[in-house]
């Protein structure tokens, strides 16, 4: 039996479809221009959950990561796939995300045009431990204190430094309004 292999939306930086590529074109150095999402899932208290990817990932293996990130598949909204990936990754049912913005993220094996949303959550995960080996919540105190010493991937501090790392009270008040 025979696996095919993901074919992911080529865009260009403003979002717009332009082609298409496999998993392996886009992530060996090729530099195709892909769509990801990020959600970062808070909980009421303001702390962050944060997903271990797999040591089976291709990319960034055993590192603490956004709470949950996915390609958008083709002819998928970014919104929709924030939602798959959430039930996908770490079992979240009935999220709303809520838009932050997007920017380009470049690795020395891709380069990824990265939805970032953020949701609030209080409820029981489920992780799918083939994705992600383990999750929790950590304090924005935490993850500064950790920041720079290879927790962490890469992208995951690039989001924390452009607009996570006032927390989820600024966030909300910025992106959704006062509450």
């Amino acid at each position: 039996m025979s696996c095919q292999e993901e074919v992911f939306p080529l865009v260009d930086e403003a979002g717009n479809v332009i082609g298409q590529a496999t998993r392996s074109e886009c992530h060996r150095g090729s530099m195709l221009l892909h769509p990801v999402i990020h959600l970062h899932v808070f909980n009421s208290r303001g702390d962050l959950f944060l997903q271990k990817r797999s040591a089976a990932k291709d990319i960034q293996p055993n590192l603490w990561d956004s709470s949950v990130g996915g390609h958008i598949d083709l002819g998928e909204t970014p919104y929709d796939a924030a939602i798959r990936e959430a039930g996908e990754e770490i079992g979240l049912q009935g999220i709303a995300p809520i838009y932050i913005t997007k920017h380009i993220i470049t690795t020395d094996v891709e380069r990824e045009l990265t939805y970032c949303f953020y949701a609030e959550y209080d409820k029981s995960f489920q992780i799918d431990n083939e994705e992600v080996s383990d999750g929790r919540f950590w304090t924005m105190d935490e993850i500064e204190k950790n920041m720079g010493k290879g927790m962490f991937t890469y992208n995951f501090e690039l989001d924390f430094g452009l607009f996570l790392k006032d927390g989820f009270s600024k966030l909300k008040m910025k992106y959704h309004g006062a509450i």
